[in-house]
């Protein structure tokens, strides 16, 4: 069973009609036209021969949520698929943006899917099984003028999947992102007409379904649009030790081009792994280096 987010138009409506369609039962989940449309896309599905329910909680109610999710559960025993896709644009330049725009962006793409997952996460856990989707953009990884609210939360979702991934990991739930670029509601009066053609949501649907099936991988962003599918990592340079007598903000200038490096980098699995590698070097440096 899977609950999708915002399933009630774009994104969110081709991930639940592409999981129906492989026999998932899915509760489609949508604040808009008073559970509307969330009810039109269960037509959709059962009209399809598949299974479906509605749900019109407001993601950033807690309460509303646990309750959605227990109605699932009551109904069909088990969820085993959670996709965190509603969200909200409000774009300004940072000089110009209102803190309320700021703090609802971020209510409702983070706190949304903080709301969904820690509902979800108590029943996956007991059963040893779970997939969870997280939304993120390329505005939160890379950055987009005038989505200083909108980036900050979606490179939040990063920050929210990597923990998530390993603090799943032994306890079967995988956790994973997905930076769509898609035609939707969202990005109106935004790319061409020409450019929407090719970013269908159901261009993006296959990589939501594979990263939510049994054979996902695990902490990781897919990139999708128009067909096309690409990982983001954060990566690191070759870390350079500096001795005592050497840190300081002029010696880091005059050896920048080395700190900064990109031709070597390697992956980090966690936090500790970057304290542990820097610890290490900075040991076997000041070994290696005369008194």
């Amino acid at each position: 069973m899977a609950i999708v987010t915002g399933a009630g138009g774009g994104l969110g409506r081709a991930h639940a009609l592409a999981l129906a369609e492989r026999g998932v039962r899915v509760v489609v989940n949508d604040v808009g036209g008073d559970g509307s449309t969330a009810r039109a896309v269960v037509a959709e599905i059962v009209d399809a021969g598949g299974q479906a329910m509605a749900s019109s909680a407001d993601i950033t109610d807690v309460t509303a949520v646990q309750q959605m999710v227990e109605n699932a559960v009551q109904r069909w025993g088990r969820v085993d698929i959670l996709i965190n896709n509603a969200g909200i644009l409000r774009d300004k330049s940072f000089a110009k943006m209102q803190l309320p725009d700021f703090r609802k962006v971020i209510d409702v793409h983070l706190m949304g899917s903080v709301h969904c997952t820690q509902a979800v996460w108590p029943h996956m856990v007991e059963q040893g099984y779970g997939r969870i989707l997280m939304t993120t953009s390329a505005s939160g990884i890379y950055g987009n003028f005038g989505q200083s609210n909108y980036g900050a939360a979606k490179s939040a979702l990063v920050g929210l999947t990597n923990v998530l991934a390993i603090e799943g990991a032994n306890r079967g739930i995988r956790t994973n992102a997905l930076a769509p670029t898609a035609a939707t509601q969202m990005t109106d009066g935004l790319i061409s007409d020409e450019a929407a053609a090719r970013l269908g949501p159901e261009t993006i649907a296959p990589g939501a379904v594979f990263l939510v099936s049994e054979q996902a991988p695990n902490g990781v962003i897919l990139g999708a649009g128009g067909g096309v599918f690409a990982v983001s990592q954060m990566v690191e340079t070759q870390p350079v030790f500096l001795s005592e007598s050497q840190r300081t903000a002029e010696v880091i200038a005059a050896r920048w081009d080395e700190i900064s490096d990109v031709r070597n980098t390697h992956v980090l699995g966690s936090a500790f792994d970057q304290t542990n590698l820097y610890v290490e070097l900075a040991e076997r440096e000041s070994t290696d280096t005369p008194a």
